[in-house]
């Protein structure tokens, strides 16, 4: 019988992490629950870095970014020692589950916790959106809108000066942050590591559009594609147009999370906790198709991430 749960955030941070610990601490106290903050991830786990969550210890959360309860990444719960300390720690601490909001290294923790019998849920939060069982992740949606802000101001100097834009943004894998801001924003090209690109078709196309009268590009790169300074060269060397680099950075993933995400994370930190009541566990809880789904943790990384090719084709058409 499930009565007391830790909750924590691991490896990156994502907008919506708040959000998510809020619908845990209050449905869970709904449905008669312990909780329990464990603080800075499997390193906090690991150290007993613990305390008990009432209902204010959430209050006026829900619209700040970051995690109230930190994060962090832990090289220590990857070896054997490490990983015994934490299953230690959860004996101690009288701790019945575990729900964990974050990534894919956050789901391997969790998949070893889960093989040695510890009750877990994960619930996706990352901005990358690099899961394949779940449409979105926790932190996609006001990344992207950030990314949409930052190109729009990009754009306003790029039309003053007449320059090539490149704008690198976080993916190290998974493009979809370029792909969906680039759509959204009207870049003129978008880079992704999902998707084979060739120079020339980049720069053919910035000169057609100068032969138009475009003064001004906007390029969109995933940081997985490779060092856009030396892609920003090889246009500038072939165009003799301006190039300029913008890496917007850890810019993305802070800001309130968006609408979007504040409701996504209220109903995965709430089918968590339904979840563990009901007496399921070793479960990865997502969205199809608008609707709430869990999966078994241990398949979570037989799921191919798809790339959305329509929108790719799509920004291609419409930016000419």
């Amino acid at each position: 019988m499930i009565r007391k749960i830790g909750v924590f955030t691991s490896g990156g941070d994502a907008p919506g992490m708040n959000p998510a610990i809020r619908a845990i601490v209050r449905y869970g106290k709904h449905m008669g629950l312990e909780i329990t903050g464990i603080k800075r991830g499997y390193s906090g786990l690991i150290e007993g870095d613990m305390s008990d969550m009432d209902l204010s210890a959430v209050g006026d959360i829900i619209h700040r970014g970051g995690t109230v309860i930190k994060t962090a990444r832990s090289e220590e719960f990857k070896t054997e020692a490490g990983f015994k300390k934490a299953l230690e720690i959860i004996k101690i601490f009288d701790l019945d589950a575990l729900v964990a909001i974050g990534g894919d290294v956050t789901y391997k923790g969790l998949q070893k916790l889960s093989e040695k019998g510890v009750p877990v849920i994960g619930i996706p939060g990352t901005i990358d959106n690099d899961f394949g069982y779940t449409d979105v992740t926790i932190g996609f949606d006001t990344a992207v809108n950030t990314v949409v802000d930052a190109i729009s101001n990009l754009r306003d100097t790029s039309v003053s000066h007449g320059r090539i834009n490149i704008v690198e943004v976080m993916g190290r894998h998974c493009g979809d942050i370029a792909l969906h801001a680039g759509l959204a924003g009207g870049a003129e090209n978008v880079v992704i590591p999902e998707i084979y690109y060739d120079t020339d078709d980049i720069c053919r196309k910035i000169i057609e559009g100068r032969n138009r009268g475009k003064i001004h590009s906007l390029i969109i790169v995933a940081e997985g594609v490779g060092k856009p300074y030396d892609l920003a060269e090889e246009i500038k060397e072939k165009t003799g147009y301006d190039t300029r680099v913008s890496i917007l950075g850890y810019l993305q993933r802070g800001g309130s999370p968006s609408a979007f995400d504040r409701i996504l994370a209220a109903r995965l930190g709430a089918r968590a906790i339904d979840l563990l009541v009901a007496g399921n566990h070793g479960r990865a809880v997502g969205i199809k198709n608008s609707q709430v789904i869990d999966v078994p943790i241990e398949n979570v990384f037989d799921y191919k991430k798809a790339t959305n090719e329509d929108y790719y084709r799509l920004i291609g058409i419409l930016s000419r």
